[in-house]
């Protein structure tokens, strides 16, 4: 890979969601490097062998920033035996992580027609799209309601947990709150342990068993609800069999679906 391909940017603060697991960064960002929300970037860093030497190893990572914010941050668990994450989970403010100069990933709003409700399934680190997507006003404005369902282990695992709880306190979603309590319907559930308001379960068995919607309060109609899928490959192959049964599909041919799905590894 040339230079011309990438930048050099740099640490600015660095955040522990779960010691050793899940982590946090945020970086400074090139004026040029423009995005769509839910769309992903190669990060890179040297190889061990030359840390002081150009990127070598590359990664994708979806940005957890909004378009229009003036850093770029990431989400990421640690694989103990990884080449790359580990090392970015010892990145400290000042320190370099190198990012590809055009983004990547078609997990955007614009996949669907605008109106009815928009149903945003994630598992564990798959949420960071969905929060670069509501972090967006353009999301709020699109949909008449939102579903955010996030899927973990345990609850530790629930990273920005508070930020999307004090959502309707923030001057930027507050105005959407008081038009409709119920703008943004947030469900973390986890598999192994019952958290307050819902089951101990697979997001999948939700789906298959009809917990979901009556968690959410809203139905899976294909005729009036989009669907995002972002997590791990066997919830996602088991989660599109579920929905396709249930009359949703990608969009093909210009035709806009009301499923989109991303593998976030």
């Amino acid at each position: 890979m040339t230079e011309s391909k990438y930048t050099r940017q740099t640490v600015t603060d660095v955040r522990t969601w779960v010691p050793g697991k899940l982590f946090s960064l945020r970086v400074t960002r090139d004026p040029a490097f423009q995005f769509q929300a839910g769309q992903f970037a190669r990060v890179g860093l040297p190889g061990a062998d030359d840390p002081d030497g150009p990127p070598t190893l590359w990664r994708a990572y979806s940005m957890v920033s909004a378009p229009h914010e003036e850093g770029l941050e990431f989400y990421s668990i640690v694989v103990p035996e990884g080449l790359f994450s580990p090392r970015m989970a010892r990145l400290q403010p000042g320190d370099a992580l190198y990012v590809e100069k055009n983004p990547f990933g078609f997990l955007t709003i614009d996949r669907f027609a605008q109106g009815g409700d928009l149903w945003l399934l994630a598992t564990g680190t798959g949420l960071s799209a969905y929060l670069s997507i509501l972090r967006d006003p353009a999301t709020w404005q699109a949909f008449r309601r939102i579903i955010l369902v996030h899927g973990v282990r345990t609850a530790q695992e629930l990273a920005y947990r508070d930020e999307i709880l004090q959502w309707h306190r923030q001057p930027a979603y507050a105005r959407y709150f008081q038009e409709d309590p119920r703008k943004l319907v947030y469900l973390p559930v986890a598999t192994r342990e019952a958290l307050p308001g819902a089951p101990q379960a697979r997001l999948t068995s939700l789906i298959a068993d009809g917990g979901l919607e009556r968690l959410a309060g809203e139905t899976l109609d294909p005729e009036r609800s989009k669907i995002m899928l972002c997590g791990n490959p066997a919830m996602l192959a088991d989660a599109r069999k579920l929905l396709a049964g249930r009359g949703f599909a990608p969009g093909r041919r210009g035709i806009p679906g009301n499923l989109a799905v991303e593998n976030y590894w």
